[in-house]
């Protein structure tokens, strides 16, 4: 009697710890999605694509884009004045690498078709959070947004 009591104890808590199991699977991948560490987004392809990142300041606002085309990129920077309304902007290019660990280098060698002594550069990780693209600089952890997410036309329901 003991043993077949041992044996359905046993056999209950191996199947109760498989349903915890997937619990905290699904836990952890949305802790992860969340933390922008996505397992693998190799097959998500960023050509042609357009990121957008806005810094609000008090006295200037800061817009930059990333646009990807290949191996060639464009960075764009365009300082808004609050106190006069004038905007200046700066537009590199360059080319930008992508490894096969959701890593992207962009490296802007060329401001406005003239060779500057020191390129820009950033290292971005490509992320995934709730069917959006992003990336994140490694540096200072600012969220660049793919464009497509926020410019798409919103299909209303039918009534």
């Amino acid at each position: 009697m003991k043993k077949l009591f041992i044996g359905i104890l046993f056999f209950g808590a191996t199947f109760g710890f498989k349903a915890q199991y997937g619990t905290l699977n699904n836990i952890l991948s949305r802790l992860e999605e969340r933390k922008g560490i996505n397992k693998n987004l190799e097959s998500v392809n960023i050509d042609d694509k357009k990121f957008v990142f806005i810094k609000d300041s008090s006295d200037h606002t800061e817009r930059n884009f990333i646009v990807i085309k290949g191996k060639n990129a464009t960075y764009v920077e365009v300082f808004d004045d609050k106190a006069t309304g004038e905007s200046t902007s700066n537009v590199f290019s360059g080319d930008v690498v992508r490894s096969r660990k959701n890593i992207i280098s962009l490296r802007a060698d060329l401001l406005e078709n003239k060779k500057v002594p020191i390129p820009v550069t950033k290292t971005l990780l490509l992320t995934r959070q709730d069917g959006i693209l992003y990336l994140i600089d490694v540096n200072n952890k600012d969220r660049w947004i793919d464009e497509e997410s926020f410019s798409k036309p919103k299909i209303k329901a039918k009534k």
